[in-house]
């Protein structure tokens, strides 16, 4: 994978997100954990975060640690965050071997 991409893998039953973010391979849940919106199309930030594109939860790519949980749009975003309690993005161990991408089935947390 190069730099920057990123796809949506069927692992067990969850589909899983896989980024190259700075040459290293991450894996997260590719449902946001406020209100399960797909983050494939969320930005990835310097930080190695990601920002989920409806409500800007963001969570970082490496622990699933929230980072911002709902602060869109303003006024009305800690009031949709609060519908449901704070939670981790989880996050996949990874590895690469003889040219093969590995994700565990099980997330990390």
């Amino acid at each position: 994978m190069p730099d920057g991409a990123r796809r949506v893998a069927q692992v067990g039953p969850r589909k899983v997100l896989i980024l190259n973010v700075q040459g290293e391979i991450l894996a997260v849940d590719n449902s946001c954990p406020h209100m399960r919106f797909p983050l494939k199309d969320g930005k990835v930030t310097d930080d190695c975060g990601i920002i989920c594109p409806f409500h800007h939860s963001a969570f970082d790519l490496k622990t699933g640690d929230v980072k911002d949980w709902a602060p869109w749009p303003p006024g009305l975003g800690p009031v949709l965050g609060s519908i449901v309690r704070r939670k981790a993005l989880p996050v996949y161990k990874t590895k690469i071997e003889d040219d093969f991408l590995w994700v565990s089935k099980q997330p990390n947390r």
